[in-house]
């Protein structure tokens, strides 16, 4: 590991260095470390924009979607120039205007089986931030074979949830495990159907990034095996334990 700090990084990072669980070790394995983010939206954007700050190297972006006028009320890595622009394109920008030195891969597709496969290993860590269970479910079957930690969270109305998946680190759960099968219908409505604070994402979107950043430090106790829910209108987290399903079709044979 390069532990070889330029007076540049030295002055942007001070404030990690100085913390005794990170120091220039800690700061030297978010430099070294790969996250993939699949999604730049509510939950990608902060996400983002917190990991480029934090000194993460490599950070993937993964969406096949553009910017429109009703995502601003959340999505803060885009603005109103970039309407009608690649969301990757644009949060590209945002996260290198607040740290050139980090390395942005954009990835210009709608995650499926094959595809999630594929960008995965190429990853240590995955954030998934997307909006849709199929592509939630192909990107958990990915970890799962390729043994990546996946950081997932989810946002509705005024309701948060996040949790950390690496089955292939002990007796932890997967993503199938606490969802063995998609809810459908009026029990899964999305945010365009349902409504969304956009605060809410924000919050979740920097829990997120803390938790991809507890987890590359390996400091401090992770959600793995542990459901986070957050309800902003009685402000008020739970934490819910979530067992290792024997019999789940993705990590059952782990």
């Amino acid at each position: 590991m390069n532990l070889d700090f330029t007076e540049d990084e030295i002055q942007r990072y001070s404030r990690h260095i100085l913390l005794s669980e990170v120091g220039g070790t800690g700061q030297a394995r978010l430099r070294a470390a790969r996250v993939l983010i699949v999604g730049v939206g509510g939950l990608g954007s902060p996400l983002a924009l917190y990991l480029a700050a934090a000194g993460v190297g490599t950070i993937g972006l993964v969406d096949d979607d553009v910017v429109e006028l009703s995502n601003l009320q959340r999505q803060i890595a885009h603005t109103t120039a970039d309407l009608g622009r690649a969301k990757i394109a644009s949060a590209k920008v945002a996260m290198r205007a607040i740290n050139p030195e980090v390395g942005v891969e954009t990835h210009a597709l709608r995650i499926d089986a094959r595809s999630a496969m594929d960008l995965v290993r190429r990853y240590d860590i995955v954030c998934d931030g997307s909006d849709n269970f199929a592509t939630r479910y192909a990107v958990s079957d990915a970890c799962v074979a390729a043994q990546r930690t996946l950081v997932s969270a989810a946002v509705l109305r005024f309701d948060g949830q996040l949790s950390v998946f690496k089955p292939h680190a002990g007796l932890f759960p997967c993503y199938r495990c606490l969802y063995p099968e998609a809810p459908t219908g009026e029990a899964a409505p999305s945010c365009a159907e349902a409504g969304v604070l956009g605060a809410v994402t924000g919050v979740m979107g920097t829990l997120q990034a803390t938790e991809v950043l507890k987890e590359v430090l390996g400091v401090g106790k992770t959600l793995a095996g542990r459901l986070l829910t957050w309800n902003a209108l009685e402000s008020s987290f739970h934490t819910i334990r979530v067992p290792r399903d024997p019999n789940c079709i993705s990590c059952g044979h782990v």
